[in-house]
């Protein structure tokens, strides 16, 4: 929660690159700033509570990626519904956060082989154009290390990244 006069504003991360076992496979958001379009969530973008469309709780002032996390401040409105949503995260009894997304491209990791950049092992998918449209303040999270008060602490190291020659080299490594 910010400071004085700015009460009903807080950052929350509301996504990261925890796999998430869909019912497919796991999928992993890619949270390289080029792969994540931010445009919606910093243009239009809502806050709303468990997904519902018809609850909006609030707005999204901006959203940022930050240590492999997608960040936002959001702002509670005021009406009565919100007030209750506002209150319950305020004393700490809603944390959990999540995301709607539209994938624009995945890369599919087989088994037993490495993604493009070197940074997952297979199986699983991993979105590499994403775009979050909209954040959810929601009782039970599917990422439970995001949410209100979850910020990565301190500076953790930077994925490496390859050059288009390296990524080339372990497509053709995965396919032997």
């Amino acid at each position: 929660m910010e400071g004085e006069g700015n009460e009903r504003k807080f950052i929350l991360s509301f996504s990261s690159e925890e796999p998430y076992e869909r019912f497919w496979g796991k999928e992993i958001l890619d949270h390289n700033p080029a792969a994540v379009d931010l445009t919606r969530l910093n243009t239009i973008g809502v806050l709303l509570f468990n997904h519902n469309r018809d609850k909006v709780i609030g707005k999204i002032n901006r959203a940022w990626i930050e240590n492999q996390r997608g960040m936002a401040e959001v702002e509670f409105d005021s009406d009565e519904e919100s007030e209750v949503i506002f209150q319950k995260v305020k004393s700490g009894t809603l944390k959990g956060v999540s995301v709607g997304y539209k994938i624009g491209v995945i890369e599919e990791v087989m088994p037993g082989k490495i993604s493009t950049d070197g940074r997952f092992n297979g199986p699983c998918d991993v979105a590499r154009e994403w775009m979050p449209y909209e954040i959810s303040v929601v009782s039970v999270p599917a990422d439970a290390t995001v949410g209100v008060g979850r910020e990565l602490k301190g500076n953790p190291q930077a994925p490496e990244t390859l050059t288009c020659f390296e990524a080339q080299l372990q497509i053709n490594k995965n396919r032997k």
